[in-house]
């Protein structure tokens, strides 16, 4: 199915934003996602289906300086 990740048209077989993380292999620590512009905490990712066009938005920290 499609979705938008970052605004950007994303395939993905992924039906969790769990299973989504798996895919675009997001690290453990240091990232904060929200679906439909709702944030997301990580203890949720399994019980927080993603549809078809969800829109996706994925925040990584940077650290340095």
């Amino acid at each position: 199915m499609r979705i938008f990740v970052n605004n950007e048209p994303t395939e993905t077989s992924a039906q969790t934003l769990d299973a989504l993380a798996g895919e675009l292999k997001l690290p453990e620590r240091g990232v904060a996602v929200a679906v439909e512009g709702q944030i997301a905490p990580r203890a949720q990712w399994p019980s927080t289906a993603i549809g078809a066009e969800a829109h996706v938005t994925i925040i990584k920290a940077t650290f340095g300086g």
